[in-house]
């Protein structure tokens, strides 16, 4: 067999499986939030108490609970001002997890770090939620976000480790 470095950097080597799984899940978050933001720019032009009665007519619920009032309320907030941020935030969050999937799909190691310090900045917040208002999805982002920074520590502190200081000559 032919061993020349032409054809052993052709040699597959796997993808770190953790990452593949992280970078699977900020692909999917990027998703999300570019359809959460396709949805507020499309209901710029529409009256949203309508759209609203309208979901919880389609669902059935009952017009008079507390729930559809209380969403109802909230849905009279919004503005056309108010959708065009809430769609620019959206979206930029949005390519921020684009970037950070992409990164660590290919493995790169200013991904590990940009990761790192994105997904550490939310902590606080999740965990500000949490104790504001505990709810199942929150505590799983929250356990997952917490899992990934654990994770990508370990491995970066890992390799800092193993990285040898160069020697003046």
């Amino acid at each position: 067999m032919n061993d020349s470095p032409s054809t052993r950097s052709l040699a597959h080597v796997p993808h770190n499986k953790w990452l593949v799984l992280i970078a699977f899940f900020k692909l999917l978050q990027a998703l999300l939030f570019v359809g959460v933001g396709i949805g507020a720019l499309h209901l710029l032009h529409v009256d949203i108490d309508d759209f609203v009665t309208r979901i919880f007519s389609i669902l059935r619920f009952n017009p008079e609970s507390h729930f559809v009032n209380f969403m109802l309320e909230k849905a009279s907030i919004l503005d056309a001002r108010m959708l065009r941020r809430i769609s620019a935030v959206v979206f930029a969050y949005a390519g921020l997890s684009l970037i950070e999937g992409i990164g660590l799909y290919l493995e790169q190691i200013w991904a590990e770090y940009f990761t790192l310090i994105l997904t550490g900045s939310f902590l606080p917040l999740e965990i500000f939620e949490i104790f504001r208002r505990a709810t199942w999805p929150r505590a799983a982002l929250l356990l997952i976000n917490t899992l990934v920074f654990i994770y990508l520590l370990k491995l970066v502190a890992g390799r800092s480790r193993r990285v040898e200081p160069v020697q003046p000559a």
